[in-house]
């Protein structure tokens, strides 16, 4: 995850711009499909080998990602719908950019066209997975906030990724895809095992609290 002080300055700053937005007709669910309108923009400039332009505009897109939640608490317009489309539209932006980074691989053959379309696949698969996990366990009771690459992480590297391709080097993008596919994966793993430790510690706790009474008994005179 980004540092915690990183965290602490880019939602300052979003929250000094809602404020500004708060006035204006805008709303929060707009800022959303906004930013997801962006997000195939780019995933198309990716397909169609435009990776500079591509990364470019992911990366404004992703202003539209942190601009809504915060305009949201600006203008104490907070709704569970809105989150619950701002998560939605945050699977079918990954699926777009993936996909385009996908089409761009197949268009470049070579002798790994197959290994980087596969880890693309692999990328979004673990991309779905870390988003699936938390909300499941969250919607079970349990925390799950861990992991070594959640959404922001995999934006910025997806962003760096397609701004190094565009640059020329083109290479870095496959390196990219592929780290993602495996941090990805690995990040829906560490938290499956966070519930598990979780589940784990409630049941002993229950346990626990079922022998209390029966040593309780035993111990009377």
């Amino acid at each position: 995850m980004f540092t915690t002080r990183f965290q602490a300055w880019v939602r300052r700053n979003a929250l000094r711009l809602a404020r500004l937005l708060a006035r204006s007709p805008l709303t929060p669910n707009q800022i959303t499909t906004v930013g997801m309108a962006l997000t195939f923009v780019a995933a198309a400039l990716a397909g169609f080998g435009r990776l500079l332009p591509a990364g470019i505009v992911l990366a404004f897109a992703g202003t539209f990602d942190i601009l809504d939640g915060a305009l949201a608490r600006a203008s104490k317009r907070s709704y569970p719908y809105g989150a619950f489309l701002d998560s939605t539209i945050d699977r079918y932006s990954e699926g777009a950019v993936y996909l385009g980074i996908a089409a761009f691989f197949l268009s470049q053959p070579g002798p790994w066209m197959r290994l980087e379309v596969l880890a693309c696949m692999a990328a979004l698969g673990g991309s779905f997975l870390v988003s699936y996990v938390r909300a499941r366990a969250q919607s079970l009771g349990f925390t799950c906030d861990s992991g070594l690459f959640a959404r922001p992480e995999r934006v910025v590297l997806t962003v760096a990724g397609l701004v190094a391709a565009g640059l020329g080097f083109v290479p870095v993008l496959s390196i990219v895809v592929g780290l993602l596919a495996a941090a990805t994966n690995f990040t829906a793993l560490q938290r499956i095992y966070e519930v598990w430790a979780q589940a784990r510690a409630q049941r002993r706790a229950r346990e626990d609290a079922a022998k209390a009474p029966a040593r309780g008994e035993t111990s009377r005179p």
